[in-house]
């Protein structure tokens, strides 16, 4: 009989890195991931996400989060797919990395976001988490780039790019909340620039990832 892992790939995923654990977002960690969302992830006064989905009263951001995960499971395809990967800190779920991108058997580039539970920052455990989707990223899929963004507002973020060897690859003018601009700094990172983590990498699941990605052949 299939597991869930045989019909949708990245739930079978799992890389881990000392004290982090990187895994796909099954339903059970979703629930518990929408709760920790709902608790908190930044200051209400701003917004470092150039779509403001924390603005939301809380049950309706729970129901946001989880179909937000659905929705990623269900439009996954080799040509568009996005890698949400729930991320555990000592045992702790402490938010999500993602990786996301489109014709990637052509550009072999994507981009990286993240969040975190509010009570987490301040910790390393963002640089930590960043630092190993973009290793993964390079090492196990190829990639030849990840790009990045971080509100000029949002030095926290714009550090953590520094700390790991992204790149100014310009500037971008958007809208964050309703009719308000924001300038965003657009981040590139090559893998002979990235500054590693202390903890090499254990991966399991990464076959039927490729595959499915079209990577490599059934």
């Amino acid at each position: 009989m299939s597991s869930v892992a045989d019909l949708f790939p990245p739930l079978g995923l799992t890389i881990e890195a000392g004290p982090l654990v990187l895994r796909g977002i099954s339903d059970d960690v979703l629930a518990e991931l929408c709760d920790l969302a709902v608790g908190g992830i930044h200051d209400p006064a701003v917004m470092p996400f150039s779509v403001p989905w924390t603005d939301a009263p809380p049950e309706q951001l729970a129901r946001n989060t989880a179909a937000y995960h659905w929705r990623a499971r269900a439009e996954f395809r080799p040509d568009a797919w996005g890698l949400h990967l729930a991320v555990f800190h000592d045992g702790q779920l402490v938010g999500t990395q993602a990786f996301e991108t489109s014709d990637y058997l052509v550009t072999r580039t994507g981009e990286t976001g993240s969040w975190l539970g509010r009570q987490f920052h301040g910790r390393g455990i963002g640089t930590a988490m960043r630092q190993v989707v973009c290793a993964f990223a390079f090492d196990h899929l190829g990639a030849a780039a990840v790009t990045s963004g971080a509100f000029l507002d949002n030095p926290a973020s714009l550090a953590v790019s520094r700390k790991l060897g992204y790149r100014p690859n310009g500037i971008r003018r958007l809208k964050r909340r309703e009719g308000e601009l924001a300038l965003n700094q657009a981040l590139l990172l090559e893998p002979q620039d990235l500054v590693r983590g202390p903890h090499p990498l254990r991966v399991s699941g990464l076959a039927a990832l490729r595959e499915a990605i079209g990577l490599d052949a059934a």
